[in-house]
């Protein structure tokens, strides 16, 4: 498989080769991330412009594009320099004028001579009652009619590139399109009644009206699919990979967990015992788990986590749950203490903290077995760190990690299963997207016993009655988080906003209530403020960078956030989960400055009406779109050119499902289809996929 078959090379040939485009202006294409004529094939028109023939100018809609027949008449050049050069013309039914700005009458004359008949094609406005069509788009002889699209597509340009120079281009790529083999399942093809490849590639370039350029239109849909189909089959060779990777069955006798939850004082949810199941009959399958576990914040993460890690010491092995900083991997081990004594089961934390002797007693201690169950930061990859018997790592997946990170972190562990929690509810398509690799549990319940937030709305000229509040809840023992706003100017100004609010709450609460983090301290120095609060000895905390996620405060009961309107939707979930976590009632302030605008409104209210996550996270989706919601920069999630993931969720489904079957039928990609969809991992440029492709 080394090098790009030959069929399609002339859509990864040089873009200097497409008429129009020569080396400057190629150097412009590649600012819109178009580098080859296959990337303009992909570069869809958003908008196009009606040129049917009509009788007469008034029949379209005005102002608006008209083309009609017109007989030419007289000229009138322009009175001064730069006037409007104009000409008299009439169409079946009315007469109107052509006008020019800087018209040159040797030219005019010579494209428009008095007494001829053309075909005109442009803007129409009413000026006292006469239509003009200033500067026509389009002049030929009526003989050559048909050279004019009925329907013409608009393209997204850069300055330096004209609507001309795109068509131009385009039909010269659109010349270079080959016959493919089909790669999507004939049923399927059937079933949605799609074109072929190179069918539906002309067709999206020479639309017949606007129903064309809807996401849901037949020739877009199939492109669509076609790049959903070849994210998830690049996701689904990883998978198949870590597949084949011995696994290792592990299999528990259940007297670890038995004791547990029978010492527990609630019952789990019926989500949080389904994700127990589906966990424990992966590890005991030969295969690797590759198992993600999300839910909501809140949803009880740790106890199915915990759950999963006995299972490992049931079996005789060994489990670690990694956390990405100190300060998680320390409170993950203070959540889960109680509950490993209770099983009698050996619980250690490794940091990079640990130091000297106390580090080399532990690491003895884990490669000896001693250590049943290890949480750590990165540190726990060190190379010095050996297990004896590494069963199950549980990745906390608060930084992001990437599917090559997951590949990395199963190879520590020779088999180990792998689960990966996240906090982060995203909505079906995108966890598609980013996890499309992983099979996911979801805990989609609260346990009992978790009280509502409340959430209300307060403008932020009512600051100081905020304060006055925050001083009596002070008084009670109560601890608050405030969170400053994103100040947009600089890093410096942020500083400035949180300096300030932390200089006016010191002097309204006394100077030893209040704790300061933001991102521009020294780790240590962050790190200490956090422990202040964690143990009580602030009782607020003014933090600009949103406050470590996972970070539990049980007495922590008041959560601000100033100007809420600059925070996505997903961040102000994830704030208001900081609190609510103890026995007492929890409140959470959305301090706005008004006048809000409708987005504003909508996303605030939002928060005020559910605390469902998935719920959240779906609004946060159609009011945002994929890209943002997630962050691209730093998400696994891929930039698609023509696929819409928020309006084509129930495709990307498909094309998972498609995906995995293929394989699981083709694992090489040897068949008649399998080929097909070789190429269709070059045509997209999925390099990475085709190198996880067993080599034969």
């Amino acid at each position: 498989m080394s090098g790009r078959p030959e069929v399609l090379w002339p859509l990864f040939a040089d873009l200097k080769g497409l008429d129009g485009i020569g080396p400057k202006t190629a150097q412009i294409f590649e600012q819109l991330d178009i580098h080859a004529p296959r990337d303009l094939l992909f570069t869809l028109p958003h908008s196009g412009i009606d040129r049917q023939v009509r009788a007469s100018v008034l029949d379209a809609d005005l102002p608006g594009v008209a083309t009609v027949i017109a007989q030419i008449g007289d000229h009138r050049p322009a009175r001064n320099r730069g006037g409007a050069y104009r000409i008299e013309a009439t169409d079946n039914n009315t007469r109107f004028q052509l006008v020019f700005f800087h018209g040159r009458s040797d030219y005019l004359n010579k494209v428009l001579p008095k007494g001829s008949t053309k075909l005109v094609s442009g803007k129409v406005e009413l000026f006292d009652n006469v239509p003009q069509m200033v500067h026509p788009d389009h002049i030929v002889d009526p003989e050559a009619a048909d050279t004019l699209p009925q329907y013409e597509p608009v393209y997204p340009l850069t300055s330096g590139v004209t609507q001309k120079l795109m068509v131009r281009a385009m039909r010269d790529a659109l010349s270079r399109v080959p016959n493919l083999p089909e790669w999507i399942d004939a049923s399927q093809l059937k079933h949605e009644d799609w074109p072929s490849w190179s069918d539906a590639m002309f067709h999206v370039h020479n639309p017949d009206d606007a129903g064309d350029l809807a996401p849901t239109a037949l020739n877009r849909a199939r492109l669509a699919y076609d790049e959903l189909m070849a994210h998830q089959l690049t996701l689904a060779l990883a998978r198949a990979v870590q597949r084949k990777s011995k696994g290792v069955e592990t299999s528990g006798t259940g007297v670890l967990r038995a004791r547990v939850l029978g010492n527990l004082p609630y019952t789990p949810t019926g989500a949080q015992l389904r994700a127990m199941e589906e966990i424990a009959s992966d590890m005991a399958l030969p295969e690797k788990m590759n198992r993600l576990l999300q839910g909501d914040v809140g949803a009880g993460k740790t106890l199915v986590a915990f759950m999963a890690l006995l299972v490992a010491v049931e079996a005789g092995g060994q489990g670690v749950m990694m956390a990405p900083t100190g300060i998680l991997a320390q409170q993950h081990l203070e959540g889960l203490q109680p509950l490993a004594e209770e099983a009698g089961v050996v619980l250690e934390l490794l940091t990079g903290r640990d130091k000297g002797s106390e580090r080399q007693a532990k690491l003895k201690a884990l490669e000896r077995g001693d250590i049943q169950i290890l949480v750590g930061t990165h540190a726990v990859f060190q190379k010095d760190v050996a297990f004896n018997d590494l069963r199950l790592a549980v990745v906390d997946e608060q930084h992001r990690f990437g599917v090559r990170q997951r590949l990395e972190l199963g190879q520590k562990g020779k088999g180990a299963d792998v689960l990966v929690m996240t906090a982060t509810p995203i909505p079906r398509s995108l966890a598609l997207a980013q996890y499309g690799d992983m099979d996911v549990s979801v805990l989609d319940e609260k346990p009992p016993g978790r009280k509502p937030i409340k959430t209300a709305l307060i403008s932020t000229e009512r600051l100081d009655e905020v304060i006055g509040h925050m001083r009596r809840a002070v008084d009670e023992g109560r601890q608050a988080y405030w969170v400053c706003p994103l100040v947009e100017e600089s890093e410096n100004s942020d500083l400035i906003a949180a300096e300030a609010r932390f200089q006016k709450l010191r002097a309204a609460l006394g100077d030893d209530n209040v704790g300061l983090v933001h991102g521009q301290l020294p780790p240590a120095e962050k790190d200490a403020a956090m422990a202040a609060f964690v143990s009580g000895k602030t009782s607020v905390l003014v933090a600009t960078t949103v406050i470590e996620v996972g970070v539990n405060v049980p007495n922590a009961t008041i959560m601000v956030i100033e100007r809420a309107e600059t925070f996505g939707l997903a961040q102000l979930h994830q704030l208001r989960g900081r609190v609510g976590r103890g026995s007492a009632e929890s409140t959470c302030l959305l301090m706005y400055q008004p006048p809000l605008s409708e987005t504003g409104l909508r996303r605030l209210t939002t928060m005020r009406e559910t605390e469902d996550g998935f719920r959240i996270s779906e609004v946060d989706l159609e009011m945002r779109g994929a890209g943002d919601l997630i962050g691209v920069a730093q998400s696994g999630l891929p930039r698609f050119r023509i696929a819409d993931l928020e309006r084509q969720s129930s495709l990307m489904a498909i094309a998972q499902s498609d995906a995995r079957k293929l394989l699981a039928e083709d694992p090489d990609l040897t068949s008649e289809r399998g080929k097909a969809a070789r190429l269709l991992l070059w045509l997209m440029r999925q390099d990475e996929a085709i190198g996880l492709i067993s080599v034969g």
